[in-house]
Formats: C-alpha cells, structure tokens, sequence
C-alpha cells in the first residue's frame, strides 16, 4: 500500500529472490513521510509458489499488523506519543508490482537476476479491502471523515491488541521464522531507530 509524493506512507510485503532450492523469505517495511528502513523478514512456513495464500495489513490508529494466512506475522505500534511516525495523515492505494531488486534481496546482492527464466509472472486473486474510503476527498475532508478514533470496527478499543490466540501465534512466528529485523541490527545503525527503544 503506498500514498504518493516523495513524503509518501507505504506498508510493504516484498518477496525476495532465490536460488532454486533456498526458502522463500517475505520482507515488511514500513515507510512514514518517505522514510522507511524498517524492515523485518520473515521464512515462510510453505512454498508460495505453489498455491495462493492471503497476505493482509489490519491497519488502525493503535498498530500496523501484517499477517500471512490470518497469521500475524509483524506488529508495527503506534508510539507517537514517544516522538515516533507512525502513518496515519495520508490515504494510501494498495498496489502489485515485480520488480528487479538483484543489487540487495537476493542474498544481499550476491545473485543475480537470471533473465534467462523470463518472463517473470506474478498471479493476484480476491482482493478485499475494507477501509475507510477516500476517493475524491481532499486532504481536510479526509481527517475529518476518517480521523475520528473508534468510528470504525478497525479502532474499537477491542482492536487495540492482538487476540491471545493471535499472540500465541504471533510468538510462534517470531520464535521460528524471523531471519532479520532491523531492530536487532547494530552494524546498520549506530544509533538505533526511536521505535526500537521502547
């Protein structure tokens, strides 16, 4: 999902590249007034390949939870009260893309593209999408219609945090699935990213 402009929001699912062989990883980023650098990636429990699967963002004004098969995967908190961006003033459009990342995804850049298998082909079904709906609004009408906290089903105080069913499978995942996460990355940042404080 992405708004536009160089000062865009964008919530990312981003299948990286790989050998014939080596285990899918999923990676989610979140971009906030165009800037992002909050990666988490994340093995995948089956091959994505093979059949398809539902890749979801539940997004409120408490948290950004990214999940896989009804799974989540990632939470993302809202801790702007802590001085953190967190999207929230911008609509965003979902989109589908393939694109040629072979100089950081695949192994970090050590393989390349094989052009030679093209073409590439990725395949969408069934998109649902239940939000607040922005389409021709301005800037101002939008915070209004969709500003207000506990208007939708999505920011109900119950959405606040994850089920326990959900945190027991959020654990799950993290416990056995979670291959990187920028918050856990000293030699990228000397000072780590406010969010990861807290």
């Amino acid at each position: 999902m992405s708004s536009e402009g160089a000062n865009h929001d964008e919530l990312d699912f981003e299948f990286l590249g790989n050998v014939s062989g080596e285990p899918y990883l999923v990676q989610t980023n979140v971009y906030v007034n165009g800037t992002g650098d909050r990666e988490q990636r994340h093995g995948l429990w089956f091959d994505p390949t093979v059949d398809f699967h539902t890749y979801s963002f539940f997004w409120n004004h408490h948290s950004i939870i990214f999940s896989v098969d009804d799974i989540p995967i990632r939470v993302f908190k809202n801790k702007e009260k802590k001085g953190v961006p967190y999207p929230k003033n911008q609509g965003m459009g979902i989109y589908g893309s393939l694109w040629n990342a072979d100089d950081w995804a695949t192994q970090g850049g050590r393989v390349k593209t094989n052009w030679s298998h093209s073409p590439f082909v990725t395949t969408f079904r069934s998109f649902e999408i239940d939000a607040c709906d922005l389409s021709g609004e301005d800037t101002i009408a939008a915070g209004a219609k969709c500003g207000k906290l506990a208007q939708f089903l999505w920011d109900k105080p119950a959405k606040k945090r994850l089920e326990k069913s959900k945190k027991r499978q959020f654990k799950m995942v993290q416990n056995k699935y979670l291959v990187y996460d920028y918050c856990k990355d000293t030699a990228r940042f000397t000072q780590m990213p406010k969010e990861c404080l807290y």
